[in-house]
């Protein structure tokens, strides 16, 4: 969730404060996060070739590219809850279709830690574009399907390597169809690089690694969902202590109700598949 909170502010300050294209971030962020992870699978001697697959790679293109054109139009704090309401529909959904069932505490979590989100983006909400939060929208679908997706992994670098190689095309026929529109610049390409390389290629193949089946504690598709309200809240962190904003009451009480839900929903999760072990464990 640290790496996706960089990943949010690198975006923004390269979008809203630089010369480079969306197109153009997208295309380069892809690029380095592929390379990345290819070093890093090179290095493993992961076989990342037969791993991944095409509709997974078209949902984290999908989701890159829409990020990064829904941000020209949105603010931050209309964006971020645009997105992970996306998000959150997305994977709970995908859960109950599964089979997955959410306790009274769950939900009471669930319910505390959106309360938080909004109170903490509530005073920088502006009226979105429709084009803007179309956008966004689609993009918190496209990466609730990549993350449930991500659970089948069974090796998930060499599967987030794969997918990030299959998006390079992708991102390449986008970049290419607009380039009479293309922009870029230095700063513009350090900071797509750096989201690309670190908070993109390192934070997702960690993502994949969190969301395995194969994991000791399994994190279910609405748990994980709901972890990923923490990334505000820790983009309002890395704010106060990278760039001296201040702290406020606001900030701490929002902080402390999107924690403890998010708390409520996997202890309580945790504690469900202990107390099942326990019984399997009982009966044989």
């Amino acid at each position: 969730m640290i790496a996706f909170a960089g990943n949010s502010l690198l975006c923004r300050v390269a979008l809203k404060q630089t010369g480079i294209d969306a197109a153009s971030f997208t295309f380069i962020r892809i690029v380095s996060g592929a390379a990345a992870l290819w070093f890093i699978a090179k290095m493993r001697k992961v076989a990342w070739r037969k791993a991944g697959n095409w509709p997974s790679a078209l949902a984290l293109f999908a989701y890159a590219a829409a990020f990064s054109f829904a941000y020209v139009s949105l603010s931050a704090g209309t964006g971020a809850l645009l997105l992970f309401g996306a998000v959150q529909a997305t994977m709970i959904l995908w859960g109950l279709r599964r089979g997955e069932r959410l306790r009274v505490r769950q939900v009471a979590g669930l319910a505390l830690a959106l309360t938080g989100l909004v109170a903490l983006l509530f005073p920088g909400l502006s009226a979105p574009s429709l084009s803007g939060s179309i956008l966004m929208l689609g993009a918190g679908m496209a990466w609730g399907i990549y993350s449930v997706r991500g659970k089948a992994a069974s090796d998930p670098i060499a599967a987030t390597t794969g997918n990030f190689l299959r998006s390079v095309p992708l991102a390449a026929v986008l970049s290419i169809a607009l380039l009479p529109w293309a922009h870029i610049d230095r700063a513009g390409v350090g900071y797509a690089v750096l989201s690309g390389a670190i908070a993109s290629g390192l934070g997702y193949a960690i993502w994949y690694t969190a969301l395995s089946d194969s994991m000791p504690v399994r994190l279910g598709s609405a748990s994980a969902a709901t972890v990923q309200l923490s990334v505000p809240v820790l983009a309002a962190t890395g704010g106060i202590l990278l760039l001296g904003e201040p702290i406020t009451v606001r900030y701490l009480v929002t902080s402390i109700a999107v924690l403890g839900g998010i708390a409520l929903v996997v202890i309580e999760k945790n504690h469900s598949g202990k107390a099942n072990n326990t019984i399997s464990s009982a009966t044989r």
